[in-house]
């Protein structure tokens, strides 16, 4: 797979932004190693990315707010290794030196867009968050009083009240599934594409872990996807939980790939 076509520093010098916001795409860590292996998102879309490069780039300390079901909760999948949040949390408090920032997750194994719906001042106003990292559709799609329609009003009404919080919102797709292993969700797909499609139209940040664990099935056979990035026919291992880390870090462009948290060595010392 050429992933230097989906450079994103190649769009940004044909982007009219490079022109009114340098300083902000100046806080940006962009390389061709770090390039997004996906197609890149809405021009609009990059308003939410320059507002957490600037959040990146200020002084002051951010608060990382991560919703989900138990994929984002990572409740017994991983064998002790860590969640994508968790990954997350090194690289933006460690490896980036923001020592004073707060990743939050309060993700929830089971739990549906409805439920964070009823739950949401417990669950997000509370937090304050700057930036929200939204995974949801795995349970959803599983419901029988759930469907599409009545997800996608969820979503919007999530969306809605995230913003009025002023937060940036990250929408996430879940990760594929083995259908042939759980078929109560042979549906999902129809799940992903509400989100995908509320994602370009509402300009949203997207991470599409649908589509780039796809891809990698079907143009990286030899990655057994299903065998190595999975637990269980609906859950990342914890192998499944880097790619997903390091998928969000590549879309806010503070991926290194020799950064340990990005798959690089980790500094063994003398012992």
């Amino acid at each position: 797979m050429d992933l230097n076509k989906y450079s994103r520093r190649n769009f940004f010098r044909e982007s009219c932004f490079m022109a009114v916001m340098p300083s902000v795409l100046s806080s940006f860590s962009i390389s061709k190693n770090s390039a997004n292996p996906l197609s890149l998102p809405p021009v609009m879309a990059l308003q939410d990315l320059y507002r957490a490069a600037a959040l990146l780039k200020q002084k002051e300390p951010v608060k990382w707010l991560f919703v989900g079901n138990r994929i984002t909760a990572r409740v017994g999948h991983t064998h002790g290794y860590r969640s994508f949040p968790e990954i997350f949390a090194e690289r933006i408090r460690m490896r980036l030196q923001r020592k004073r920032d707060i990743v939050i997750n309060t993700g929830v194994s089971g739990n549906t867009s409805q439920d964070i719906l009823d739950d949401f001042d417990w669950r997000i106003t509370q937090f304050k968050p700057a930036v929200l990292s939204l995974m949801i559709g795995t349970n959803d799609c599983a419901k029988k009083e759930m469907n599409t329609e009545i997800f996608e009003q969820n979503l919007n009404s999530l969306i809605s009240k995230i913003r009025i919080t002023g937060a940036v919102v990250i929408l996430q797709t879940p990760n594929t599934i083995i259908v042939e292993k759980a078929s109560e969700r042979a549906n999902l797909f129809d799940y992903v594409s509400v989100i995908q499609n509320l994602a370009k139209r509402e300009k949203q940040i997207l991470v599409d872990n649908w589509t780039y664990w796809r891809r990698t099935l079907q143009i990286n056979p030899e990655a057994d996807v299903n065998k190595n990035w999975m637990n269980d026919p609906l859950h990342p291992n914890g192998k499944g939980h880097s790619q997903i880390a390091h998928l969000m870090l590549r879309e806010l462009s503070i991926f290194d790939p020799a950064d340990p948290t990005c798959g690089g060595k980790y500094y063994e010392g003398e012992h």
